[in-house]
């Protein structure tokens, strides 16, 4: 699994945040997803989709 984060289009929602914070986190300034793992385990995938799902901005992306 590859994830990628768009930070150009993120909105700052938090929902990534809230659903995988061992991959995503925000920046302090300005709340923009940072993405702390971009090849996260086998046991993440789910929370990471979840994430990738909830987003209102479409800012995440899943390779499998």
């Amino acid at each position: 699994m590859k994830v990628f984060a768009d930070q150009d289009t993120c909105v700052a929602s938090g929902q990534c945040v809230l659903a995988a914070a061992d991959v995503f986190d925000q920046r302090e300034e300005d709340g923009i997803v940072v993405l702390l793992n971009d090849n996260p385990p086998v046991g993440l995938a789910d929370e990471v989709r979840q994430a990738a799902a909830l987003c209102p901005a479409v800012a995440l992306r899943v390779e499998e």
